[in-house]
């Protein structure tokens, strides 16, 4: 029976080229199944090229709108795929990492996975939060004031994180039951 747990919610995906395409597409569909809506947000128009493991192109994916065009009160909830190219040319960028910002300071929820959490490490959002990620963030995250566990799925004040393409389903089912919550603005 599919449940439509998301129905009315808007959910943006920001991701760039190299992005894996597993962790776009799995995730997007679950948020469409449960009744949502998703957008997908980048550095440019056009198209974005999926890869799988970073080095082996697969789909190529429509942006809908430029991150520097995106205002957070438009959306519902945000999903940082990973892919080790996606988040390193994410993380680089002054407006997706204002809109990434903006988002946790409004107090949506946010799933990363793999890779993905390097934006909430740029951002300052990993500080004091219990996470994991793919395990050469592992440093990094911790440097940036998180806690890193190696577990599928982590949730700490609104924010899903998961290591790897193997945590899918656990990621996926924790994600819709944050974006059907909705508001985390109470999270310190």
């Amino acid at each position: 029976m599919t449940t439509q747990r998301l129905q009315g919610k808007r959910i943006a995906i920001l991701a760039a080229d190299g992005v894996e395409e597993i962790e776009l597409t799995s995730p997007r569909q679950a948020v469409e199944e449960a009744g949502g809506s998703t957008e997908l947000l980048s550095l440019k128009p056009g198209e974005i090229q999926a890869m799988k493991g970073d080095i082996e192109p697969r789909g190529k994916y429509p942006v809908d709108r430029v991150v520097a065009e995106a205002r957070p009160e438009d959306y519902d909830g945000l999903l940082l795929p990973g892919g080790t190219v996606n988040p390193d040319k994410l993380r680089l960028d002054e407006a997706a990492m204002r809109f990434v910002r903006a988002m946790y300071d409004a107090g949506k929820p946010i799933a990363a996975i793999c890779h993905g959490p390097w934006s909430l490490a740029e951002t300052g959002i990993s500080q004091g939060l219990r996470m994991t990620s793919w395990p050469s963030l592992r440093h990094e995250l911790t440097l940036s004031g998180a806690e890193w566990v190696d577990e599928p799925c982590v949730t700490d004040k609104g924010v899903v994180t998961s290591r790897n393409p193997g945590d899918l389903p656990a990621f996926n089912a924790k994600l819709i039951e944050e974006f059907a919550e909705g508001d985390h603005s109470r999270r310190r």
